[in-house]
């Protein structure tokens, strides 16, 4: 199966950010890339990976329960 790439563009869209900020990815290699020629395209894949790699879960706080003094 051919994985999906993306231009510089469409990254850009689907992380809603500008356009500079794929290209500093990749300028700064933070993100797998492929240069076919003069294009640069991104696969599908990488994006998932560079979110997964930055996703932080939040914190789950445990209930303690108030105890009384007897």
């Amino acid at each position: 199966m051919i994985e999906q790439h993306l231009s510089v563009d469409q990254v850009a869209e689907l992380l809603g950010t500008s356009v500079r900020f794929p290209r500093r990815l990749i300028e700064e290699r933070r993100i797998r890339y492929v240069k076919v020629g003069r294009h640069v395209r991104i696969p599908a894949s990488a994006v998932d990976e560079f979110l997964a790699a930055r996703t932080v879960e939040p914190i789950r706080l445990r209930r303690v329960g108030l105890r009384r003094a007897a």
